[in-house]
């Protein structure tokens, strides 16, 4: 049975399995069974999506099946993720269910499901519902399409209850997260990636005292992401320069991610935000374990800032999912990702790109310093990438000579670089990544440790 739900949900083309009507169905009347028999009692769902043209049919299709099979469902119409993940907790309900693709493009769509803790649904919930449909499903990989006989969503959706959870969502991030935070005087640009937060933010941060220019705050059902948001931050640096704003924020499809650009025009990503706020929690004396957390994709830059003030940084696995368990068994109060998905777990379990706003402009508040000077002392080291095409994918410390060039390579890198060796998950392929402060050194080192690879292991 091929395995259907990924590290962030169900994700694929709109309109072919499982991203079918059928298929959403089938999956939204499992979850609503597997959740009766687990509280024995009939479920309540919260639900909400992204701005894509299938959103509305997939909602509708997955609400079907789950009051077919008893739950009580409430939809949010279009809210971020984070805002699904914080009802969720709020309401509360058995479960949050967001209609999204995040940072992919248009035709593509998803399903994020959360628990009422906030977190992802487990694992073990998530392979009983594959079983469940492909137990139902007669068409695996079969193609079909979203026509008219199930798009709009309007009758599971009541506009007036959807505003009211979405004005308790902002409430929380005006009222709470922000506590006594004003912005009166800043000027900021909010490119809200034609996605869930074009409506969302600039009320947001216009509520908490800025003067908000938004661009990319107009969905059509198709320019979600398109040129613009967290992936493409050129037309946001112009513009943050051009209008001589204090600061410009990118988030992406669902807002679970931000990135943001300082007053200079320069690009400030996941890694330096995690520099920023954990040089804010220091201060506070809010550090626990003097520990950040982010992935083995993180630039050894951060590392090396981190380390000249005593924290440390713990590594994980590429992926939100594997940032939170790292969190959550250390206490850290921090994680993310260079994507700009970073999780502050006692505010929230999700990645919010609305909530991480507040908390970094709170940090400039408090320190009263300008973004580009917060961080500096972060310094992004030079970074070289080689595939090597394989033959087989044999752990690398069975090879002696691969595992003698790698230790050698460490060894020449010291403390001021990284290798990163790995197996591509989806494509025969050897991946030498190393970070260091000379880029001829680090070129030279990967392509020896390349070389040793192709020798050993390479396709011929």
């Amino acid at each position: 049975m091929k395995k259907l739900f990924g590290t962030d949900g169900m994700r694929g083309e709109a309109g072919r399995f499982p991203l079918d009507p059928q298929t959403m169905f089938i999956t939204g009347s499992s979850l609503a069974r597997r959740l009766a028999a687990k509280n024995a009692r009939p479920p309540r769902v919260v639900i909400g999506r992204d701005t894509r043209e299938s959103g509305a049919w997939i909602e509708k299709a997955f609400v079907e099946g789950a009051r077919a099979a008893g739950a009580t469902c409430e939809s949010a119409g279009v809210i971020t993720t984070p805002g699904v993940a914080f009802l969720t907790r709020a309401l509360p309900a058995d479960a949050g269910v967001v209609i999204s693709a995040s940072h992919n493009p248009y035709h593509d769509n998803g399903i994020k499901i959360f628990a009422p803790d906030g977190r992802k649904l487990d694992d073990a919930t998530e392979r009983l519902i594959e079983a469940d449909i492909y137990d139902a499903s007669s068409h695996e990989e079969a193609e079909t399409t979203s026509d008219n006989s199930i798009s709009g969503a309007r009758e599971v959706t009541d506009d007036e209850r959807a505003s009211e959870l979405r004005a308790r969502y902002l409430d929380y991030l005006a009222q709470e997260a922000a506590e006594s935070l004003r912005l009166e005087g800043l000027h900021l640009v909010l490119d809200c990636a034609n996605g869930a937060a074009s409506a969302l933010a600039p009320a947001l941060f216009e509520r908490l005292g800025a003067r908000v220019e938004a661009i990319n705050d107009a969905p059509d059902g198709r320019n979600i992401n398109l040129d613009c948001g967290s992936l493409h931050m050129e037309e946001l640096q112009r513009r943050v320069v051009e209008r001589r704003a204090d600061l410009g924020v990118a988030f992406d499809g669902d807002a679970d991610r931000a990135l943001f650009v300082d007053a200079r025009g320069q690009l400030v990503d996941g890694d330096a935000t995690l520099w920023v706020m954990a040089q804010m929690l220091d201060a506070r004396g809010e550090l626990a374990d003097r520990s950040v957390v982010s992935t083995v994709m993180s630039n050894v830059g951060l590392e090396v800032a981190l380390r000249t003030r005593g924290i440390r940084l713990l590594r994980t696995d590429v992926g939100d999912k594997y940032v939170l368990e790292e969190l959550l068994r250390t206490g850290a109060p921090v994680g993310g990702e260079q994507s700009g998905h970073i999780i502050f777990p006692r505010a929230s379990l999700a990645g919010d790109g609305m909530l991480t706003t507040i908390l970094l402009l709170g940090a400039l508040s408090e320190s009263g310093r300008a973004l580009h000077e917060l961080t500096e002392g972060f310094v992004r080291y030079p970074q070289v990438l080689i595939n090597v095409r394989v033959r087989e994918k044999r752990p690398f410390e069975e090879v002696p000579a691969i595992a003698r060039a790698a230790r050698e390579t460490e060894s020449a890198l010291g403390d001021e670089g990284r290798l990163l060796l790995r197996y591509s998950g989806t494509e025969p392929l050897a991946r030498v990544m190393i970070e260091g402060q000379q880029q001829d050194e680090i070129d030279r080192l990967a392509h020896t440790l390349a070389a040793v690879i192709r020798e050993h292991l390479g396709a011929s």
